[in-house]
Formats: C-alpha cells, sequence, structure tokens
C-alpha cells in the first residue's frame, strides 16, 4: 500500500456543546452512532481502522469487498461502520448488533457478515489518488468528496455518503428527527478548518435526559486499597412491567475524594447478594441477552467485573443520551439524591422514547 496519506491516522475529535450553533461557517451532518473507521485503499489492498488504529479489517469482510466494489481505487476516507435492522417504522442502527461483529472466531465473523452485514457512512476524505487533502479546509474536502462519491446516490449501499448541511434550522429538524432512527445527534463542523488529527476541532449535539434510578450495587474503583477504599462505579435499576429491578447501567464520574465519601456512606446498603433482586443471576457464568450485572463478555474477559450488592433503597437522578434496548447506551453521569422517591416508583415508563424514523431516508436524503 502507497497512499499520499498512510496509517496509523488518529481521527479528528469533537467537542460536546449544547445546541445546534447559529453562527455561520459550520457544515452539519447527522451523528453516526456505529464504530469510527477509516478506510485505506489503494488498489485490492483495504484496510479498516478503527478510533485508535487498531485494525478493524477482518471482522467486516463484506465491508472490504464494497470498498473494492464502490470506492475510488486509491483513497482515504473517514467515516463510520454500522448495523441496521428492519422492523415495521423503517430501518434504525442496532449498536449491540454492531458490538456482536468483533468476535475471534473467523467462522462467526463470515456467519455474521451473512446475516447481519455492515455498511460504511462516509463523511471526510483525507486523500484521493496522490493528492493528500487533510491540510485542505473542510468545505474543500467535502466538495472532493461529494464529486467522488456521486455515483453512490444511485447505489443502496453498503457505501454511503452522509448528507449535510449549512442551514442550523435543517439540522435541528435533523436532531429531534433522526433519533428515531437511532442516530445520536448532530456533528458541526468548521467548514474552513483542516483535518486536524487528534484535534477536538469538530463539535457534536447530543441528546440530554435525566431518569430517577434505583441504586442496585457498587464496583471498587482500580485504584482502590483496603486502607482506602474507593468506589467505583454505581450500578443502576429500573423495575419493570413485572415487577422485576432490571440492571438498566451504570454512573461512573466522580473525583476521589467523593468516591471515598461513597464508599463510606452507602456501606449501611450492603446485603448478601441471596438476598438481592439480582441473586438469581449468580448461575449465569458467560455474557447473556439482560446483561447480567458480574458475568463476562467478549468485551470484559479479564475484567473484574464483580459488584457489591446494596439493599435498593436509594433513588438518584441521573443524565443520560440515549437508551440502547432496555439500557443507558453510555455511562450515565449522576446529578443528585431523590430522597422523595419511592424505589418502586422508578420504572421504564419515564424515559423518553423518541418517534420512529426509517434510517433508509437518511442514507437516500429522503426527507
Amino acid at each position: 500500500m502507497d497512499l499520499p496519506v498512510m496509517p496509523p491516522v488518529q481521527p479528528m475529535l469533537a467537542k460536546a456543546v449544547k445546541g445546534v450553533p447559529r453562527e455561520e461557517g459550520f457544515s452539519f451532518e447527522p451523528k453516526w452512532d456505529g464504530f469510527r473507521c477509516l478506510v485505506f485503499r489503494d488498489g485490492d489492498e483495504v484496510e479498516l481502522a478503527s478510533r485508535n488504529t487498531k485494525p478493524l479489517t477482518r471482522y467486516f469482510p463484506e465491508v472490504v469487498a464494497a470498498v473494492r466494489e464502490q470506492l475510488p481505487e486509491r483513497c482515504v476516507l473517514d467515516g463510520e461502520l454500522f448495523v441496521a435492522s428492519s422492523g415495521d417504522g423503517g430501518a434504525r442502527l442496532e449498536f449491540e448488533v454492531l458490538q456482536e461483529r468483533i468476535h475471534p472466531a473467523e467462522s462467526r465473523i463470515d456467519k455474521l457478515s451473512r446475516e447481519t452485514p455492515a455498511g460504511f457512512v462516509a463523511f471526510d476524505l483525507l486523500a484521493l489518488g496522490d493528492t493528500a487533502y487533510v491540510d485542505r479546509p473542510f468545505a474543500d474536502r467535502r466538495a472532493a468528496l461529494e464529486k467522488a462519491l456521486a455515483h453512490l446516490a444511485d447505489t443502496e449501499g453498503p457505501c454511503h455518503l452522509t448528507r449535510t448541511t449549512t442551514d442550523p434550522d435543517e439540522a435541528q429538524t435533523w436532531f429531534e428527527r433522526f433519533e428515531g432512527a437511532g442516530l445520536d445527534g448532530v456533528m458541526a463542523k468548521p467548514l474552513a478548518a483542516p483535518y486536524a488529527q487528534n484535534g477536538r476541532t469538530m463539535l457534536k449535539i447530543k441528546h440530554e435526559r435525566t431518569a430517577d434510578v434505583v441504586l442496585a450495587g457498587l464496583r471498587e474503583h482500580k485504584t482502590s486499597t483496603p486502607e482506602r477504599p474507593l468506589l467505583g462505579s454505581m450500578l443502576l435499576g429500573l423495575y419493570d412491567a413485572g415487577g422485576d429491578l432490571q440492571h438498566i447501567g451504570v454512573s461512573a464520574s466522580f473525583t476521589a475524594s467523593r468516591r471515598a465519601e461513597l464508599w463510606d456512606e452507602l456501606q449501611e446498603l450492603v446485603c448478601p447478594i441471596e438476598e438481592h433482586p439480582w441473586g438469581r443471576w449468580q448461575e449465569f457464568l458467560v455474557a447473556n441477552p439482560g446483561r447480567v450485572p458480574g458475568t463476562q463478555s467478549r468485551w470484559s474477559q479479564g475484567k473484574d467485573l464483580s459488584f457489591v450488592p446494596l439493599r435498593p433503597e436509594r433513588v438518584l437522578e441521573v443524565k443520560y443520551d440515549h437508551m440502547e434496548g432496555r439500557r443507558f447506551r453510555h455511562t450515565a453521569h449522576f446529578k443528585r439524591w431523590r430522597d422523595d422517591r419511592d424505589p418502586e416508583s422508578c420504572g421504564y415508563g419515564q424515559l423518553e422514547e423518541p418517534a420512529g424514523y426509517d434510517l433508509a431516508k437518511i442514507l437516500t436524503g429522503g426527507a
């Protein structure tokens, strides 16, 4: 492989802001919820690289084949790998299904590449032919990318070109509407900025919500010692319609001093696992569909996932961006204790459900 921009490349990053910027000078695009992926193609040679520069090529043979068929002969593109599922309301992104594609067994990879094929959506151009574009402003990179991938408008994928707009009102509409297809928000890119590796020159506008959840357990911090135990994360739960406490996610962002305070404060709630609502899950020794706390998966092998069970008597308010199935997609942020709420009143009904939207309309430029 001999390209004007060669791996490893650290992708350009973004910083979070509140609200779609209204000033001029930005290009807006949907924020995809998948695996960040840089594509390097030199003829038949294709490499897929992750955000942290690790190889993804072997896990997505169907994407490699699509790159050879649909993308320019020699190019370096920045984009996102995704998996979509179809339903009554149309297609939507499925991040958990995408995660399953990272598997050590080649036979499993081949099987999943047929059953849950991934797609690639391009949103930036680093090189084309013998020309590097990293030092050029985004406006020029985008124009060249649109020209190079114009033929994708007449195809159904699996390679796509993301849509863009310079109209903040349209970007706000995308922000509100596209979440129903599993998208994560909206990106804002300075039209005059070059491609800055590992630089947070882009802006990301993500959904932000709150929920009252039950504290069900805790894990020790990795720096915890017998002399100074520290809380690492809180395990959170919500009651389902049947009255069972389900694991919904974790909250983990605390200062060192607060970790020590919380550890001491919560010791009075510690209980034997046999008396805990999750005690029935002790039988599980491997990962399972409900993501039972304390069990292993291919993502966590070797990590200590044991937890300290707590009597589910305390309620806290957390901030989260969106759901993935019946769990928080990312780590939730602690806001405050809610001593005025009964744990049994904390159920799934309080969570906002975005209106469904068909991913196919986003990929094809539909309304």
